[in-house]
């Protein structure tokens, strides 16, 4: 059954870029009620002034979801508010694509465990207890493919979303006998900021992003809108990752001979 988001009120994190922003603009224009939480308020504000120029209702609120401290001040607000919270979209997120002997323990390894999994902990842990009191919600955690297959170079990106990826199914199933949904949303490479944050990595010019293009930020918004209308346990994009994940899965000698044939092996040239 394809649910009404007329006046749900949507909380958005990393809504400053790609994939929140898009998904921002596409709740709002169903009717939502969207809270726009990331780190840069100038872009918020103006993500914000371009829904209601259009007569939707918004609201930018600036946080670190690293910060718990921030994350808590920032859902009690929206609580006083609104007084609910229907749907989080788990959004924020950043990666540092590069062999793991060349990242910093603080910038690259710490901080996108901090934002990439223990923000999406956070803050599910605060908006929790009033979908829980209301025995309504829906959370809806944004990972990737990289949570279900694990190529070199991306270490410590994968381990984040492969902690989500657990998170998300763990929190299912504690939750949905209370009436609140949980989704776990995998996409492959898509155009967003996040390109330009990842480093100079080799897979951005190997033979796998010439053969698979980057999916389009607001082809995946228009999905987490679609789970949001029509709960589901896992979407995985595009569809062929599936066959990838699936190789991963049963046939890991093969996986583990094509990433290190066009990633590994090629280490020197990147040094």
């Amino acid at each position: 059954m394809t649910r009404n988001l007329k006046g749900k009120v949507v909380l958005i994190t990393g809504a400053s870029s790609g994939f929140g922003w898009d998904a921002a603009r596409l709740f709002a224009e169903e009717g939502c009620r969207v809270v726009l939480a990331a780190r840069r308020i100038e872009r918020l504000q103006e993500l914000a002034a371009s829904i209601q120029s259009q007569g939707g209702e918004a609201l930018a609120v600036p946080v670190d979801v690293a910060e718990r401290d921030e994350v808590e001040i920032m859902v009690e607000s929206v609580l006083d508010l609104y007084g609910q919270i229907d749907i989080l979209f788990n959004n924020a997120g950043f990666g540092r694509i590069i062999w793991l002997d060349n990242m910093t323990a603080e910038r690259d390894v710490e901080m996108q465990i901090r934002v990439n999994l223990l923000g999406v902990i956070h803050v599910t842990h605060a908006v929790l207890p009033s979908m829980l009191e209301r025995r309504s919600g829906h959370i809806i955690n944004m990972s990737s493919v990289a949570g279900w297959i694990a190529p070199p170079t991306y270490t410590v990106y994968a381990a984040s979303k492969f902690g989500v990826r657990g998170f998300t199914d763990a929190l299912r199933r504690e939750v949905r006998p209370f009436g609140i949904e949980v989704s776990g949303v995998y996409p492959g490479p898509a155009v967003t900021e996040f390109g330009l944050h990842t480093g100079d990595h080799p897979m951005k010019g190997s033979a796998l992003a010439r053969y698979f293009p980057p999916l389009p930020s607001e082809e995946v918004a228009a999905k987490v809108i679609e789970i949001a209308k029509r709960p589901r346990r896992t979407v995985i994009l595009p569809w062929y990752y599936q066959i990838a994940i699936w190789a991963d899965w049963y046939l890991p000698w093969l996986v583990d001979w094509i990433t290190m044939a066009v990633l590994t092996r090629k280490r020197n040239k990147y040094r």
